[in-house]
């Protein structure tokens, strides 16, 4: 029998309670518009720049980044606006972790690349070559023309990633873009990963196992693995997804996104000017928003944010917020004394370069009143290492049915890793109690490799916890978390793609267990809820410490009409155990004599 689960939150003015310690805080430091400081690990290139100089520069940081997955240097790559390589001296270089690179245009076109920007696999050994934990890294507003580089490299741009990879309003021409890098040694794994508002060529999907594109425009798709979604997506192959695994191809393909805003993103004005460009809200969506001509959006001046140091407070952080300013991250990691506040309606968040929050006390890390508008993009969020009782909240219990359709909250590239870079520990990751909000790629890590890990070390109950209604998330990456992965108890809730890992490390089944269930399931709503769709959705098991550990579901929600999942399935990676049914007690079990479990529509 199914339980309707809550989640009791510990009330935050108790945890928020430090010490009012009022210490001096400097005004802001004025801005040069035309040439903000966004200190040392902001690079910003220029296309009268030598070419040898841009290519050491971007080589150097590769170097340091592509093998440094839980290190802290963290960079920004920005090109302004004009063309960068050529035919005969292409501009060629690889992505590693904790990089962002970005055009510096209005659109996609202002800045060309000529060459390659290419994320290829890790080879942990000469023969375990694999992109499986290429994470914490993106590229966005800008053109490739795909060029250079010699053999195997030359036959395609490379965005060989998995989660926290986000490629946005990138137009690939000249050439295929490939998810997968099939130039190394084996086994070439991938597990990915998101792309919008982008517009490419032919597409190899290869060995990723899942991926979500939306509102793009794509030249065609080679194949599908587990689970590949595409949503408002121009050139999309056509649903497919079936009972029997692999054939046909497992495609979810819905013609529009039901409402969608692209993230936020810095650019230079026609002056010469910073600013942060705002895109639109749309409704019924497909395509690029930027195809047809100008995206439809406003701009806000640089002057009118606040750039952040890892140097600052966060009581400095929080002064200039309450003053009305905007907030930009600049790269670094801040260690966070307490809970950053964001009140005011339609206050721009952004980070660069994976800038990353460490609540070092216990408490969240970042609450967001229930005001419209508030658009967070870009962020890190690590648990630190006192337990925190979540690290993001999005307005608070009193804020449900208080409506914002026309100017909703938008999450937009939002991270969150329990352990993996050191220890650190949180009874929820993300929580969203405000009504209407979008979740556009969000993923949820309790981490299964790095330092600070363990199944008493790096405790965490739930990945999200959404309690708002009407919220609609597209890429929830959701993985490893020691109950309920995420639990829906608001209302007409929306899932466009989900992916989920259980945890690996369950020591026995009696550690595993409620209410005398084997295990949690990936995705629980609520039985209370009485309207729900979900879409493109998997679940995966590998319990590789405890002997024969099972999950009695991968999914579980209310048999009621109104409740609805689409293309379902559930994956027996490897090891121990396995997952009895796929939704409910619906869908037979995978385990090691049968790998994958597809379930077309449920009821």
């Amino acid at each position: 029998m199914l339980r309707t689960t809550s989640v009791r939150i510990p009330p935050l003015m108790t945890l928020l309670a430090v010490l009012s310690i009022h210490t001096p805080v400097s005004a802001k430091p004025p801005i040069d518009s035309a040439q903000p400081d966004f200190g040392q690990n902001v690079l910003i290139f220029d296309p009268s720049m030598p070419a040898s100089q841009i290519q050491a520069s971007v080589d150097a940081i590769a170097a340091q980044q592509v093998d440094n997955e839980m290190g802290t240097q963290r960079y920004t790559l920005l090109f302004k606006p004009g063309v960068y390589g050529s035919a005969s001296t292409p501009l060629t270089f690889q992505v590693g972790y904790y990089t962002e690179v970005a055009g510096l245009g209005a659109s996609p076109g202002d800045v060309t690349i000529n060459g390659h920007i290419d994320v290829y696999n890790r080879c942990l050994t000469p023969s375990n070559c694999i992109a499986l934990v290429n994470f914490w890294r993106s590229l966005s507003n800008l053109t490739i023309n795909v060029m250079g580089l010699a053999d195997c490299r030359a036959t395609a741009e490379f965005w060989a990633v998995s989660q926290a990879a986000p490629m946005r309003r990138v137009d690939v021409r000249g050439g295929n873009l490939s998810l997968m890098d099939y130039c190394t040694a084996g086994p070439q794994f991938a597990s990915g990963g998101f792309i919008s508002d982008s517009q490419t060529g032919f597409v190899i999907n290869g060995s990723q196992q899942q991926f979500i594109v939306r509102d793009s425009s794509i030249g065609g798709w080679s194949n599908g693995v587990w689970n590949q979604v595409f949503v408002g997506v121009l050139g999309a192959p056509p649903q497919s997804f079936g009972s029997t695994p692999f054939n046909p191809p497992p495609y979810t393909t819905l013609a529009t996104s039901p409402v969608t805003r692209e993230k936020p993103f810095l650019n230079i004005d026609a002056s010469g000017h910073y600013q942060v460009f705002v895109p639109a809200l749309r409704h019924d969506s497909a395509g690029t928003t930027w195809a047809s001509g100008p995206a439809a959006g406003s701009s806000i001046a640089i002057n009118d944010f606040f750039l952040a140091r890892p140097t600052d407070s966060a009581q400095r952080i929080n002064i200039a917020l309450d003053a009305g300013e905007n907030l930009i991250f600049t790269p670094g990691i801040y260690h966070l004394d307490r809970t950053i506040e964001v009140k005011r309606p339609d206050t721009i968040v952004l980070s660069m370069g994976f800038a990353t929050l460490v609540p070092d006390r216990g408490l969240p890390a970042m609450t967001i009143a229930g005001v419209k508008g508030v658009k967070l993009a870009g962020l890190l969020i690590d648990a630190g290492p006192q337990n925190s009782p979540v690290l993001l909240q999005v307005g608070t219990a009193h804020d449900r049915h208080v409506r914002n359709a026309d100017d909703p909250i938008s999450l937009h590239d939002v991270f969150f890793r329990i352990g993996g870079a050191g220890a650190g520990k949180a009874t929820l990751s993300l929580v969203v109690n405000s009504d209407d909000v979008i979740l556009d790629d969000i993923w949820a890590w309790r981490a299964d490799h790095g330092t600070g890990v363990g199944w008493t070390v790096n405790t965490a109950d739930t990945g999200v916890v959404v309690n708002g209604d009407n919220v609609t998330a597209y890429g929830l990456f959701v993985e490893h978390y020691q109950k309920f992965n995420l639990i829906w108890n608001g209302e007409n809730g929306r899932t466009i793609f989900f992916q989920n890992e259980l945890p690996y490390d369950p020591p026995s089944q009696a550690d595993w267990t409620h209410d005398g269930i084997n295990g949690f399931a990936a995705y629980k709503v609520s039985d209370s809820v009485r309207t729900h769709e979900a879409f493109g959705m998997g679940s995966y098991s590998f319990f590789n410490v405890g002997p024969d550990i099972h999950a009695a579901h991968g999914f579980e929600v209310p048999v009621r009409p109104g409740v609805k999942l689409h293309d379902i399935l559930t994956v027996f990676l490897n090891a121990n155990g396995g997952i009895d049914h796929v939704v409910n007690d619906t869908g037979g079990p995978v385990n090691s004599t049968n790998q994958v479990t597809n379930v077309v529509s449920f009821p």
